[in-house]
């Protein structure tokens, strides 16, 4: 599986893994794709630093990435206690009621939430920044459109290309002007923040756009089949999310997610405001379903709703209060029905893309003849 974006990277295979796994990063790399590390839930710099050790000591000297948030426009003199002055007592309130309703315990004393929305603000997204250029890091990708010019600039005086997410062809065309060498066509289909525009016709809308600028093709891939249809559709390659979150690499700390994951089809999720205040695809829970009910309150725009909602997820995850426990994930989901290694995925994966190039070559070949 390669292309000239693989080859230019070194990699095997033109298989980009996202992942907030250090280790799964680590192993996809080593399975010859290319590991890219989420920093988003690192919100101090000291704990990135860390992973990043992880992850260049078991990455057997092969190419990885990390993935940040961070907007193009910079909002001044905005702290977190500012934000979270603007939720109103309300939506407070619905969300004690509900967690109430469903029994779940309050945080230990001395206990943080887990995930908070500071790893969407920009001062800590340049923080992960100072600590990853420390590294040998080959690509730096935003999740929230381009990144700032100066942050551009900074990862092409390393050499680092700099990719960035679409969910249409307008969007890549606004990644193309910024400077941006890759661009990632997510499809409606793909976990979390997705547009909607499903992978199959959005991945040649934005091949065009911007050719001839490579573009990753993202959103309900999850066979080898489906990485041919994506280099077939002008991708250079495919780049993965949800595919590995049920790898026995990677560290969900709660079996009951795992579960639900594993039994999980592609109609149990949902694109839900619940999570982040965007729409955001995830597993359908009663917690999407409070949200999304229109006898509640609604959801805020973000970024007070992550604000608003990041104790209660935690508190929902630290007991596995299953009625209730979601994660950001695609419709690929369907797919996930057993615990694989990395390297089991990839080689899946890799047979899967080789019987079909085969298959295609025979019609190709009785077309030829007839």
């Amino acid at each position: 599986m390669q292309t000239e974006l693989s080859k230019r990277l070194g990699i095997e295979h033109a298989v980009f893994g996202f992942t907030p796994f250090p280790a799964v990063a680590a192993a996809i790399s080593r399975a010859g794709g290319f590991g890219v590390l989420g920093a988003v839930r690192y919100t101090a710099p000291e704990d990135l630093e860390r992973d990043l050790d992880r992850l260049d000591a078991h990455a057997d000297g092969r190419p990885y990435g990390l993935d940040v948030v961070m907007p193009a426009k910079k909002v001044e003199g905005v702290t977190e206690a500012d934000v979270e002055a603007m939720i109103p007592e309300g939506h407070r309130q619905f969300v004690r009621e509900t967690l109430a309703r469903y029994g779940v315990p309050e945080l230990a004393e001395g206990e943080a939430s887990g995930w908070r929305i500071t790893g969407w603000m920009e001062q800590v997204a340049r923080a992960q920044l100072d600590v990853a250029f420390g590294y040998p890091i080959r690509l730096l990708a935003n999740a929230l459109g381009s990144p700032p010019a100066d942050v551009v600039a900074r990862a092409h005086e390393r050499g680092v290309l700099v990719a960035a997410l679409a969910g249409s062809a307008r969007h890549a065309r606004k990644h193309r002007e910024a400077g941006i060498d890759i661009v990632v066509a997510q499809g409606y289909e793909a976990g979390g923040h997705t547009g909607e525009i499903a992978t199959m016709v959005l991945t040649p809308e934005v091949v065009e756009a911007v050719g001839p600028l490579p573009v990753l093709a993202a959103g309900g891939i999850g066979s080898g089949q489906q990485v041919a249809a994506a280099l077939t559709l002008g991708a250079q390659g495919v780049w993965l999310g949800s595919l590995w979150l049920t790898t026995t690499e990677a560290d969900l700390h709660s079996a009951a997610l795992t579960r639900k994951l594993l039994a999980a089809g592609s109609g149990d999720t949902v694109r839900s405001r619940a999570l982040t205040g965007k729409p955001a695809r995830q597993l359908r829970t009663e917690w999407t379903d409070a949200w999304d009910d229109p006898a509640g309150p609604g959801t805020l725009p973000m970024p007070l709703q992550g604000l608003l909602v990041a104790e209660a997820v935690s508190r929902i995850q630290r007991y596995e209060i299953d009625p209730l426990l979601g994660t950001p994930v695609g419709q690929i989901v369907g797919r996930m029905s057993s615990e694989r290694s990395v390297q089991a995925v990839v080689d899946d994966l890799t047979r899967g893309f080789e019987r079909a190039v085969d298959r295609i070559n025979r019609i190709a070949g009785r077309s030829g003849q007839s």
